[in-house]
């Protein structure tokens, strides 16, 4: 009986597959995986942006509010809800067309963040809207693996 050799697998480079090493592919969000600063800057980042774009089109009247219930902590909340109310007030009282083109067609043209402390980023956007171009200042604390905003300032 013939001694049966193993097979030495190797990949088309030359290099022998058991010295290839295997990437980790889990999403950044399981359990097991630590988040790099990088992933968190990004991430932060994103956040920042689609939060603030949706803050200026609940200052414009075209999103309801409740939708950024998750992300906003409930003091940002009812401080943004209080500034559209005030906005939406002064639009029926005014007929001014400056005034009527205010926060429309509002776009995110861009965004910084950095970490003040661990868990806790600060990030500014510039946004243009129809009648001038606005800076925006967040601060996104994480708990729970959810960031929320804690404070969130409209120029």
């Amino acid at each position: 009986m013939n001694a049966v050799t193993p097979i030495r697998s190797v990949r088309a480079n030359g290099v022998p597959a058991a010295a290839v090493r295997h990437v980790d592919l889990q999403p950044a969000g399981t359990p097991g995986r630590q988040l790099k600063a990088a992933d968190h800057e990004a991430e932060v980042l994103a956040i920042a942006r689609s939060t603030v774009q949706a803050a200026m089109e609940v200052l414009a009247g075209i999103r309801p509010i409740h939708q950024l219930a998750r992300r906003l902590d409930p003091r940002c909340l009812t401080a943004l809800q209080h500034r559209a109310a005030l906005i939406r007030r002064e639009l029926a009282r005014s007929t001014s067309p400056t005034l009527a083109r205010l926060h429309k067609n509002s776009v995110v043209r861009s965004v910084r963040a950095c970490e003040v402390a661990p868990g806790i980023y600060e990030a500014s956007a510039v946004v243009v809207d129809d009648v001038r171009a606005r800076a925006v200042a967040v601060r996104l604390e994480r708990s729970k693996q959810v960031w929320r905003v804690t404070e969130l300032v409209v120029g």
